[in-house]
């Protein structure tokens, strides 16, 4: 590990546990053991490490869900596909997603509303496979928005609970997650 992707995994594990505002210069140089003028030789700001995480997950999301999109899969099956990638970027880094999920808020002005359009952006990806969910006949019809926001909710919470070492692997919780959810949209 570089110095760099050092200070950076040692910043988002601090961010996780005390916040955005709980991050210091002062603090990560302490806890890596470097004098704390040296940081800035490997990364600007706090500011520019949260711009980073939040905007890198935002791409991965968006490219998944882009991806998903575009294949020619019915509804249920894009809606798996999405579960499934959605939880894998989420446990691919649990420090960088909890900073993504909880400290985007402390984005700058310009860079918080271009991030809320990406994220806008994904959400009406995600109807949409819902409303075709409902066109192929295979899903209730719902509101889709509240079907979105619903099970970005149940995905996103993984954050919070989701352990490496527990006893479910990342696709396990994917599809048991999905299993849940696709039991509520399904059409009887």
């Amino acid at each position: 590990m570089t110095r760099k992707e050092e200070i950076r995994h040692k910043a988002l594990e601090i961010m996780k546990k005390h916040g955005f505002n709980g991050l210091t210069m002062r603090l990560l140089a302490k806890e890596i053991g470097i004098e704390a003028p040296s940081i800035y030789n490997h990364i600007a700001s706090k500011d520019e490490l949260l711009e980073i995480v939040c905007f890198d997950l935002a791409s991965r999301f968006e490219s998944a869900v882009l991806e998903v999109n575009d294949i020619y899969f019915n509804a249920p099956e894009k809606l798996f596909m999405l579960v499934k990638l959605h939880i894998e970027i989420l446990c691919d880094d649990l420090n960088a997603s909890s900073v993504f999920m909880h400290d985007w808020r402390y984005l700058k002005d310009l860079k918080k509303k271009v991030f809320i359009q990406q994220r806008n952006n994904y959400e009406l990806q995600i109807r949409e496979i819902i409303r075709l969910g409902i066109e192929e006949g295979f899903f209730n019809e719902v509101d889709t928005r509240f079907a979105t926001i619903t099970l970005l909710s149940s995905l996103n919470s993984v954050v919070e609970w989701y352990k490496p070492s527990g006893a479910l692997s990342p696709e396990q919780v994917a599809v048991q997650l999905n299993q849940f959810v696709q039991t509520g949209l399904r059409k009887h």
